[in-house]
Formats: structure tokens, C-alpha cells, sequence
């Protein structure tokens, strides 16, 4: 048994998960470097090419006065599985989780090229995160620097909305 296909029978993920609807597959990235901590300060990283342009995108956004602030970045597939078992040990099923979570080996944080993202005077990963400054600028800029959300409303990956989701499709 693989890797991911034992980290998802230990927290109850159906075999087939990944099928209907179709989440692809994403693999873990082979090179990282640090960018900005966390809202709470934990070291941070994405692949190079993103990181570059999440950098640039940042500063770009601070030009016009708003603060981009990073939520979450590259995650293993290690980690993915402990955010769930966390949610898990909390009394969430397995299915609520994964609306909100892909399994591990799903997750386009682990590519290196998604990041979360947060500003101040807004709680983070709420759908809030739409009605701020912030979101219209990453709406009307963000392609410039190959970001897109690919998590918007009704998306066929079947997750939820998430606004403060951005991946560097380039």
C-alpha cells in the first residue's frame, strides 16, 4: 500500500476519494524556499517560481496600500494529515473535513504553488475574505502575476469558497 493510501485508510478516507468529483492528484514540491512567516509568525515556504511572483504580487498590493499576509503555504503530505486528524479528534466527520481540506496527496499546497492569504482586520479562511480590499485587488490583479482561486463558488472540485485560496497555475 502507498504511502497516501495508507494515510487515508488510517483516517477513514474512502478509496475512491479523488474520483467524483475529480480532485487531481498533486505531488509534493521538490524544492522550496522560505517567504514570508505565518500570521502567527511559523516559517513559511513555496517553490521558487511562486515564491517570486508571490513576492512581486505582495509588493504590488502594498503599493496600493494593502497588506497581503500569509495564512498557509506548502504543506507534506505529513502535515495535511494532521490538520485532518485534528479536525477529527475535535468531532468533525471525515466528510465535513474534506469539504473544507483536501486529503493528503490532494492538496495543492503541496505542490509549493498555493498559498492562503489573510488581512489584517479580517479573520482568516472565512469567506469574509472576499468583502475586503484585499480580494478586489487579487481579483483585478492577481493573473498579472499567474495566481488564480481556483476554489470559487460552486467549483467542481466539490470544496467549499475560498476566497483567501490562490494558486500559481503559470
Amino acid at each position: 500500500m502507498s504511502q497516501i493510501k495508507e494515510i487515508h485508510f488510517q483516517l477513514g478516507i474512502r478509496q475512491d476519494y479523488g474520483r467524483n468529483p475529480h480532485i487531481p492528484a498533486q505531488p509534493e514540491a521538490e524544492q522550496l524556499v522560505p517567504v514570508d512567516g505565518d500570521i502567527l509568525g511559523r516559517p513559511q515556504s513555496l517553490e521558487p517560481d511562486t515564491a517570486r511572483q508571490w513576492v512581486k504580487m505582495r509588493d504590488a498590493a502594498m503599493t496600493e496600500g494593502i497588506q497581503l499576509l500569509v495564512v498557509s503555504a506548502f504543506r507534506s503530505f505529513g502535515y495535511q494529515a494532521s490538520l485532518l486528524e485534528a479536525k477529527l479528534a475535535k468531532g468533525q466527520s471525515i466528510e465535513e473535513i474534506l469539504l473544507t481540506n483536501a486529503a493528503p496527496g490532494f492538496s495543492q499546497h503541496h505542490t509549493g504553488k498555493a498559498i492562503d492569504i489573510a488581512v489584517t482586520g479580517c479573520p482568516p479562511l472565512v469567506e469574509q475574505f472576499e468583502t475586503t480590499e484585499a480580494f478586489r485587488w487579487l481579483v483585478e490583479n492577481a493573473a498579472d502575476f499567474q495566481f488564480a482561486m481556483p476554489y470559487g463558488k460552486n467549483n467542481a472540485y466539490g470544496f467549499i469558497y475560498e476566497p483567501w485560496h490562490w494558486y500559481m497555475s503559470g
